[in-house]
Protein backbone atom coordinates (compact mmCIF):
# COMPACT_ATOMS: atom_id res chain seq x y z
CA UNK A 1 0.00 0.00 0.00
CA UNK A 2 1.28 3.44 -0.89
CA UNK A 3 1.35 6.05 1.86
CA UNK A 4 -0.65 9.24 1.25
CA UNK A 5 -0.54 12.36 3.43
CA UNK A 6 -3.70 13.39 5.27
CA UNK A 7 -3.31 17.01 4.20
CA UNK A 8 -3.31 18.59 0.77
CA UNK A 9 0.10 19.88 -0.32
CA UNK A 10 0.05 23.47 -1.61
CA UNK A 11 2.41 24.99 -4.14
CA UNK A 12 2.19 28.21 -2.13
CA UNK A 13 3.17 26.66 1.19
CA UNK A 14 6.48 28.58 1.28
CA UNK A 15 5.10 32.00 0.37
CA UNK A 16 6.26 34.83 2.61
CA UNK A 17 6.05 38.61 2.87
CA UNK A 18 8.90 41.09 3.11
CA UNK A 19 8.85 44.70 4.25
CA UNK A 20 10.08 47.17 1.63
CA UNK A 21 13.29 49.03 2.24
CA UNK A 22 12.97 52.39 3.94
CA UNK A 23 13.73 54.29 0.74
CA UNK A 24 10.71 52.62 -0.86
CA UNK A 25 8.32 53.50 2.00
CA UNK A 26 6.16 56.58 2.61
CA UNK A 27 6.71 58.38 5.91
CA UNK A 28 5.24 61.38 7.70
CA UNK A 29 1.64 60.94 6.52
CA UNK A 30 -0.96 62.21 9.07
CA UNK A 31 -3.28 59.20 8.82
CA UNK A 32 -6.87 59.81 9.95
CA UNK A 33 -7.87 58.88 13.48
CA UNK A 34 -11.46 58.23 12.47
CA UNK A 35 -12.85 55.03 14.01
CA UNK A 36 -15.03 54.22 10.99
CA UNK A 37 -14.39 50.60 9.94
CA UNK A 38 -12.84 50.99 6.51
CA UNK A 39 -9.53 50.77 4.65
CA UNK A 40 -8.80 54.55 4.55
CA UNK A 41 -6.39 53.98 1.67
CA UNK A 42 -6.53 53.09 -2.02
CA UNK A 43 -3.78 52.36 -4.52
CA UNK A 44 -3.33 51.70 -8.22
CA UNK A 45 -0.31 51.48 -10.52
CA UNK A 46 0.16 55.28 -10.50
CA UNK A 47 -1.05 56.74 -7.20
CA UNK A 48 -1.42 56.04 -3.51
CA UNK A 49 -4.36 57.77 -1.74
CA UNK A 50 -4.68 57.94 2.05
CA UNK A 51 -7.39 59.58 4.16
CA UNK A 52 -5.71 62.10 6.45
CA UNK A 53 -6.46 63.90 9.68
CA UNK A 54 -7.73 67.43 9.08
CA UNK A 55 -9.70 70.18 10.76
CA UNK A 56 -12.80 71.77 9.25
CA UNK A 57 -13.83 69.07 6.80
CA UNK A 58 -12.45 65.86 5.32
CA UNK A 59 -9.39 65.38 3.13
CA UNK A 60 -7.13 62.77 1.63
CA UNK A 61 -3.64 62.88 0.21
CA UNK A 62 -2.63 61.56 -3.22
CA UNK A 63 1.01 60.60 -3.80
CA UNK A 64 2.58 59.19 -6.98
CA UNK A 65 3.74 55.64 -6.30
CA UNK A 66 7.24 56.51 -7.54
CA UNK A 67 7.54 59.39 -5.06
CA UNK A 68 8.58 57.41 -1.99
CA UNK A 69 10.25 58.82 1.11
CA UNK A 70 9.24 61.35 3.76
CA UNK A 71 6.19 63.37 2.75
CA UNK A 72 6.20 67.13 3.24
CA UNK A 73 3.79 68.14 6.07
CA UNK A 74 2.36 70.77 3.69
CA UNK A 75 1.85 68.34 0.82
CA UNK A 76 -1.28 69.32 -1.20
CA UNK A 77 -4.47 67.48 -0.36
CA UNK A 78 -7.87 66.79 -1.85
CA UNK A 79 -10.01 68.73 0.62
CA UNK A 80 -13.40 69.56 -0.87
CA UNK A 81 -15.63 67.59 1.53
CA UNK A 82 -17.36 69.34 4.42
CA UNK A 83 -17.27 66.25 6.65
CA UNK A 84 -14.86 63.40 7.35
CA UNK A 85 -13.98 61.25 4.35
CA UNK A 86 -15.13 57.67 4.99
CA UNK A 87 -14.11 55.80 1.83
CA UNK A 88 -12.01 56.31 -1.31
CA UNK A 89 -11.78 54.11 -4.41
CA UNK A 90 -9.80 54.44 -7.67
CA UNK A 91 -11.62 53.87 -10.93
CA UNK A 92 -10.36 50.50 -12.29
CA UNK A 93 -10.50 51.78 -15.89
CA UNK A 94 -9.11 55.32 -15.49
CA UNK A 95 -6.11 55.56 -13.19
CA UNK A 96 -6.47 59.32 -12.63
CA UNK A 97 -10.11 59.15 -11.47
CA UNK A 98 -10.87 58.59 -7.79
CA UNK A 99 -14.20 58.62 -5.95
CA UNK A 100 -14.72 59.62 -2.32
CA UNK A 101 -17.66 59.66 0.08
CA UNK A 102 -18.11 61.53 3.31
CA UNK A 103 -20.12 62.33 6.40
CA UNK A 104 -21.49 65.34 4.47
CA UNK A 105 -23.77 62.84 2.64
CA UNK A 106 -22.09 63.44 -0.72
CA UNK A 107 -20.10 61.38 -3.20
CA UNK A 108 -17.47 63.23 -5.21
CA UNK A 109 -15.41 62.35 -8.27
CA UNK A 110 -11.92 63.80 -8.65
CA UNK A 111 -9.42 63.82 -11.51
CA UNK A 112 -5.79 63.77 -10.40
CA UNK A 113 -3.17 65.24 -12.79
CA UNK A 114 -0.56 62.81 -14.11
CA UNK A 115 2.17 64.63 -12.20
CA UNK A 116 0.20 64.58 -8.93
CA UNK A 117 -1.13 67.52 -6.93
CA UNK A 118 0.70 70.86 -6.98
CA UNK A 119 -1.86 72.65 -4.80
CA UNK A 120 -4.89 71.74 -2.70
CA UNK A 121 -7.77 70.42 -4.81
CA UNK A 122 -11.14 71.71 -3.62
CA UNK A 123 -13.30 71.45 -6.75
CA UNK A 124 -14.49 68.00 -7.78
CA UNK A 125 -15.40 67.29 -11.39
CA UNK A 126 -18.65 65.79 -10.12
CA UNK A 127 -20.63 66.11 -6.89
CA UNK A 128 -23.36 63.55 -6.29
CA UNK A 129 -26.14 64.18 -3.75
CA UNK A 130 -28.89 61.66 -3.13
CA UNK A 131 -28.37 60.07 0.26
CA UNK A 132 -30.22 61.48 3.26
CA UNK A 133 -27.45 60.55 5.71
CA UNK A 134 -23.68 60.10 5.58
CA UNK A 135 -22.23 57.82 2.91
CA UNK A 136 -19.96 55.09 4.26
CA UNK A 137 -19.16 52.88 1.23
CA UNK A 138 -18.48 53.26 -2.49
CA UNK A 139 -17.68 50.61 -5.10
CA UNK A 140 -16.95 50.93 -8.82
CA UNK A 141 -18.66 48.48 -11.13
CA UNK A 142 -16.02 45.97 -12.31
CA UNK A 143 -17.00 45.95 -15.99
CA UNK A 144 -18.58 49.38 -16.62
CA UNK A 145 -16.30 52.39 -16.19
CA UNK A 146 -19.02 54.98 -15.60
CA UNK A 147 -21.10 53.16 -12.96
CA UNK A 148 -20.56 53.74 -9.24
CA UNK A 149 -22.40 52.23 -6.26
CA UNK A 150 -22.74 54.10 -2.97
CA UNK A 151 -24.16 52.89 0.35
CA UNK A 152 -25.35 55.34 2.98
CA UNK A 153 -26.47 55.30 6.58
CA UNK A 154 -29.99 55.76 5.23
CA UNK A 155 -29.86 51.97 4.50
CA UNK A 156 -29.98 52.57 0.74
CA UNK A 157 -27.65 51.75 -2.16
CA UNK A 158 -27.67 54.20 -5.06
CA UNK A 159 -26.38 53.27 -8.52
CA UNK A 160 -24.90 56.33 -10.25
CA UNK A 161 -24.45 56.80 -13.98
CA UNK A 162 -21.57 59.26 -14.03
CA UNK A 163 -22.03 60.13 -17.70
CA UNK A 164 -25.27 61.90 -16.80
CA UNK A 165 -24.44 62.58 -13.14
CA UNK A 166 -27.63 60.99 -11.79
CA UNK A 167 -28.68 57.89 -9.84
CA UNK A 168 -30.41 55.42 -12.13
CA UNK A 169 -31.40 52.85 -9.52
CA UNK A 170 -32.01 52.61 -5.79
CA UNK A 171 -31.66 49.31 -3.91
CA UNK A 172 -33.81 49.50 -0.80
CA UNK A 173 -33.80 46.03 0.76
CA UNK A 174 -31.69 46.59 3.88
CA UNK A 175 -33.11 47.30 7.33
CA UNK A 176 -29.90 48.62 8.90
CA UNK A 177 -26.49 50.05 8.05
CA UNK A 178 -24.70 48.32 5.15
CA UNK A 179 -21.25 47.17 6.25
CA UNK A 180 -19.71 45.89 3.02
CA UNK A 181 -20.33 45.51 -0.73
CA UNK A 182 -18.59 43.13 -3.15
CA UNK A 183 -19.11 42.33 -6.85
CA UNK A 184 -18.53 39.08 -8.63
CA UNK A 185 -16.10 39.12 -11.56
CA UNK A 186 -18.53 40.22 -14.28
CA UNK A 187 -20.54 42.56 -12.04
CA UNK A 188 -23.81 40.64 -12.41
CA UNK A 189 -24.11 39.96 -8.67
CA UNK A 190 -23.63 42.13 -5.62
CA UNK A 191 -23.04 40.70 -2.15
CA UNK A 192 -23.70 42.82 0.94
CA UNK A 193 -23.28 42.39 4.66
CA UNK A 194 -25.52 44.39 6.94
CA UNK A 195 -25.80 45.35 10.57
CA UNK A 196 -29.12 43.47 10.67
CA UNK A 197 -26.98 40.26 10.75
CA UNK A 198 -27.94 39.25 7.22
CA UNK A 199 -25.82 38.33 4.22
CA UNK A 200 -27.45 39.05 0.86
CA UNK A 201 -26.74 38.30 -2.79
CA UNK A 202 -28.49 40.89 -4.98
CA UNK A 203 -29.04 41.30 -8.70
CA UNK A 204 -27.99 44.96 -9.20
CA UNK A 205 -30.08 45.62 -12.32
CA UNK A 206 -33.38 44.81 -10.64
CA UNK A 207 -32.48 45.15 -6.96
CA UNK A 208 -33.89 41.64 -6.36
CA UNK A 209 -32.49 39.68 -3.42
CA UNK A 210 -31.53 36.28 -4.85
CA UNK A 211 -30.12 34.74 -1.66
CA UNK A 212 -30.27 35.77 1.99
CA UNK A 213 -28.65 34.28 5.08
CA UNK A 214 -29.59 34.96 8.70
CA UNK A 215 -26.19 34.84 10.37
CA UNK A 216 -27.05 33.97 13.96
CA UNK A 217 -23.90 32.00 14.78
CA UNK A 218 -21.57 34.02 12.57
CA UNK A 219 -21.97 37.79 12.77
CA UNK A 220 -20.82 38.96 9.34
CA UNK A 221 -18.70 42.09 8.98
CA UNK A 222 -16.99 41.82 5.59
CA UNK A 223 -17.77 39.81 2.46
CA UNK A 224 -15.87 39.12 -0.75
CA UNK A 225 -16.63 37.14 -3.91
CA UNK A 226 -13.96 34.51 -4.63
CA UNK A 227 -13.53 35.12 -8.35
CA UNK A 228 -15.31 32.61 -10.59
CA UNK A 229 -15.49 29.87 -7.95
CA UNK A 230 -19.14 30.72 -7.12
CA UNK A 231 -18.09 31.12 -3.51
CA UNK A 232 -18.34 33.89 -0.95
CA UNK A 233 -16.03 34.41 1.99
CA UNK A 234 -17.06 36.41 5.03
CA UNK A 235 -15.21 37.59 8.09
CA UNK A 236 -16.95 38.23 11.37
CA UNK A 237 -17.43 37.18 14.96
CA UNK A 238 -18.65 33.87 16.34
CA UNK A 239 -21.15 33.43 19.18
CA UNK A 240 -18.15 33.20 21.55
CA UNK A 241 -16.84 36.60 20.36
CA UNK A 242 -13.88 35.10 18.54
CA UNK A 243 -12.87 36.24 15.08
CA UNK A 244 -14.07 33.85 12.42
CA UNK A 245 -14.16 33.31 8.67
CA UNK A 246 -16.86 31.44 6.78
CA UNK A 247 -17.07 30.04 3.24
CA UNK A 248 -20.44 30.10 1.44
CA UNK A 249 -22.00 28.81 -1.76
CA UNK A 250 -23.34 31.90 -3.53
CA UNK A 251 -26.34 29.92 -4.79
CA UNK A 252 -27.26 28.53 -1.37
CA UNK A 253 -26.71 30.64 1.73
CA UNK A 254 -28.73 28.39 4.02
CA UNK A 255 -25.60 27.13 5.76
CA UNK A 256 -21.90 27.93 5.34
CA UNK A 257 -19.68 25.37 3.63
CA UNK A 258 -16.98 25.87 6.23
CA UNK A 259 -16.35 27.98 9.33
CA UNK A 260 -12.95 28.51 10.89
CA UNK A 261 -11.98 30.24 14.12
CA UNK A 262 -9.09 32.69 13.82
CA UNK A 263 -8.31 34.15 17.26
CA UNK A 264 -9.81 36.07 20.16
CA UNK A 265 -8.71 39.58 19.13
CA UNK A 266 -11.23 42.36 18.57
CA UNK A 267 -9.93 44.08 15.42
CA UNK A 268 -11.95 43.88 12.21
CA UNK A 269 -10.66 41.36 9.65
CA UNK A 270 -10.40 42.52 6.03
CA UNK A 271 -10.29 39.81 3.34
CA UNK A 272 -8.34 40.29 0.08
CA UNK A 273 -8.59 37.68 -2.66
CA UNK A 274 -6.22 37.10 -5.59
CA UNK A 275 -8.28 35.41 -8.30
CA UNK A 276 -5.22 34.40 -10.34
CA UNK A 277 -3.47 32.43 -7.58
CA UNK A 278 -6.62 31.64 -5.54
CA UNK A 279 -4.90 33.05 -2.48
CA UNK A 280 -6.72 34.77 0.35
CA UNK A 281 -5.10 37.38 2.56
CA UNK A 282 -6.58 38.19 5.98
CA UNK A 283 -5.47 41.44 7.59
CA UNK A 284 -6.85 42.79 10.83
CA UNK A 285 -7.13 46.44 11.74
CA UNK A 286 -4.74 47.00 14.63
CA UNK A 287 -3.01 43.67 14.02
CA UNK A 288 0.65 43.26 13.16
CA UNK A 289 0.24 40.20 10.96
CA UNK A 290 -1.34 39.18 7.65
CA UNK A 291 -2.43 35.55 7.17
CA UNK A 292 -2.24 33.69 3.84
CA UNK A 293 -4.67 30.97 2.75
CA UNK A 294 -5.17 28.97 -0.41
CA UNK A 295 -8.79 28.56 -1.53
CA UNK A 296 -9.77 25.37 -3.39
CA UNK A 297 -12.98 23.79 -4.66
CA UNK A 298 -12.18 20.56 -2.83
CA UNK A 299 -11.85 19.78 0.84
CA UNK A 300 -10.54 21.28 3.05
CA UNK A 301 -11.50 24.35 0.89
CA UNK A 302 -9.34 26.73 2.97
CA UNK A 303 -5.72 25.83 3.63
CA UNK A 304 -3.61 27.98 5.91
CA UNK A 305 -0.18 28.70 4.40
CA UNK A 306 1.81 31.20 6.43
CA UNK A 307 1.63 34.71 7.86
CA UNK A 308 3.53 37.96 7.65
CA UNK A 309 4.44 39.53 10.99
CA UNK A 310 5.30 43.11 11.84
CA UNK A 311 5.72 44.94 15.16
CA UNK A 312 3.70 47.91 13.86
CA UNK A 313 -0.13 47.73 13.93
CA UNK A 314 -2.03 48.18 10.67
CA UNK A 315 -4.36 51.18 10.32
CA UNK A 316 -5.47 50.71 6.74
CA UNK A 317 -4.99 48.36 3.82
CA UNK A 318 -5.38 48.41 0.07
CA UNK A 319 -4.42 46.48 -3.10
CA UNK A 320 -4.04 47.39 -7.05
CA UNK A 321 -4.52 44.47 -9.34
CA UNK A 322 -3.22 45.64 -12.73
CA UNK A 323 -5.75 44.56 -15.36
CA UNK A 324 -5.43 44.71 -19.13
CA UNK A 325 -7.90 43.79 -21.84
CA UNK A 326 -6.70 41.11 -24.25
CA UNK A 327 -9.43 41.87 -26.77
CA UNK A 328 -7.92 42.51 -30.19
CA UNK A 329 -7.95 46.14 -31.20
CA UNK A 330 -8.80 47.40 -27.71
CA UNK A 331 -7.50 50.83 -26.78
CA UNK A 332 -7.93 52.25 -23.30
CA UNK A 333 -9.98 55.49 -23.37
CA UNK A 334 -7.95 58.52 -22.36
CA UNK A 335 -10.49 60.06 -20.01
CA UNK A 336 -13.99 59.65 -18.65
CA UNK A 337 -16.45 62.27 -19.90
CA UNK A 338 -18.99 63.71 -17.46
CA UNK A 339 -21.95 65.54 -18.95
CA UNK A 340 -24.28 66.78 -16.22
CA UNK A 341 -23.09 67.29 -12.64
CA UNK A 342 -25.89 66.68 -10.14
CA UNK A 343 -24.95 69.82 -8.19
CA UNK A 344 -26.43 71.88 -11.05
CA UNK A 345 -29.75 70.06 -10.93
CA UNK A 346 -32.74 71.01 -8.80
CA UNK A 347 -34.01 67.50 -8.11
CA UNK A 348 -32.88 63.89 -8.14
CA UNK A 349 -35.76 61.50 -8.80
CA UNK A 350 -35.27 57.73 -8.42
CA UNK A 351 -38.21 55.31 -8.48
CA UNK A 352 -40.53 58.32 -8.38
CA UNK A 353 -38.93 59.72 -5.18
CA UNK A 354 -37.15 63.08 -5.09
CA UNK A 355 -34.03 62.31 -3.06
CA UNK A 356 -33.08 66.00 -2.73
CA UNK A 357 -36.48 67.29 -1.67
CA UNK A 358 -35.35 67.48 1.97
CA UNK A 359 -31.57 67.24 2.01
CA UNK A 360 -30.40 66.79 5.64
CA UNK A 361 -27.47 68.61 7.28
CA UNK A 362 -24.17 67.23 6.07
CA UNK A 363 -21.99 67.80 9.16
CA UNK A 364 -22.47 67.71 12.92
CA UNK A 365 -22.12 71.51 13.13
CA UNK A 366 -24.85 71.94 10.50
CA UNK A 367 -27.00 69.46 12.44
CA UNK A 368 -26.57 71.45 15.66
CA UNK A 369 -27.32 74.74 13.90
CA UNK A 370 -30.46 73.24 12.34
CA UNK A 371 -31.49 71.83 15.73
CA UNK A 372 -31.19 75.20 17.46
CA UNK A 373 -32.99 76.94 14.60
CA UNK A 374 -35.82 74.45 14.88
CA UNK A 375 -35.96 74.97 18.65
CA UNK A 376 -36.17 78.74 18.13
CA UNK A 377 -38.86 78.25 15.52
CA UNK A 378 -40.85 75.99 17.88
CA UNK A 379 -40.63 78.58 20.67
CA UNK A 380 -41.74 81.32 18.27
CA UNK A 381 -44.68 79.24 17.07
CA UNK A 382 -45.68 78.38 20.67
CA UNK A 383 -45.60 82.08 21.63
CA UNK A 384 -47.62 82.99 18.55
CA UNK A 385 -50.14 80.26 19.34
CA UNK A 386 -50.45 81.45 22.96
CA UNK A 387 -51.04 85.03 21.80
CA UNK A 388 -53.71 83.86 19.37
CA UNK A 389 -55.40 81.87 22.18
CA UNK A 390 -55.50 85.04 24.31
CA UNK A 391 -56.91 87.03 21.39
CA UNK A 392 -59.59 84.37 20.83
CA UNK A 393 -60.60 84.51 24.51
CA UNK A 394 -60.81 88.32 24.38
CA UNK A 395 -63.01 88.19 21.29
CA UNK A 396 -65.25 85.57 22.94
CA UNK A 397 -65.65 87.81 26.02
CA UNK A 398 -66.45 90.83 23.86
CA UNK A 399 -69.03 88.81 21.97
CA UNK A 400 -70.68 87.67 25.22
CA UNK A 401 -70.72 91.27 26.50
CA UNK A 402 -72.37 92.46 23.34
CA UNK A 403 -75.03 89.75 23.58
CA UNK A 404 -75.82 90.64 27.20
CA UNK A 405 -75.76 94.44 26.83
CA UNK A 406 -79.10 96.33 27.59
CA UNK A 407 -78.97 98.32 24.37
CA UNK A 408 -79.33 95.17 22.32
CA UNK A 409 -82.28 94.00 24.50
CA UNK A 410 -84.08 97.37 24.13
CA UNK A 411 -83.63 97.31 20.39
CA UNK A 412 -85.09 93.81 20.27
CA UNK A 413 -88.15 94.92 22.34
CA UNK A 414 -88.78 97.96 20.13
CA UNK A 415 -88.68 95.76 17.07
CA UNK A 416 -91.31 93.45 18.60
CA UNK A 417 -93.62 96.44 19.53
CA UNK A 418 -93.45 97.86 16.05
CA UNK A 419 -94.54 94.55 14.64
Amino acid sequence: MSWRPTYRSSKFRNVYGKVANREHCFEGIPITKNVHDNHFCAVNSKFLAIVTESAGGGSFIVIPVAQAGRIDPHHPKVCGHQGNVLDIKWNPFHENIIASCSEDSSVRIWEIPDSGLRRNMTEAILELYGHSRRVGLIEWHPTSSGILFSAGYDYKILIWNLEIGEPVKMIDCHSDVILCMSFNTEGSLLATSCKDKKLRVIEPRTGQVLQEANCKNHKVNRVVFLGNMKRLLTTGVSRWNTRQIALWDQEDLSIPIKEEEIDGLSGLLFPFYDADTHMLYLAGKGDGNIRYYEVTTEKPYLQYLMEFRSPAPQKGLGKWPVLMSLKEGYSRPSKLVFKAPVKEKKSVVVNGIDLLENVPPRTENELLRMFFRQQDELRRLKDELAQKDIKIRQLELELNNLRNSPNINNNNNNDEDSM
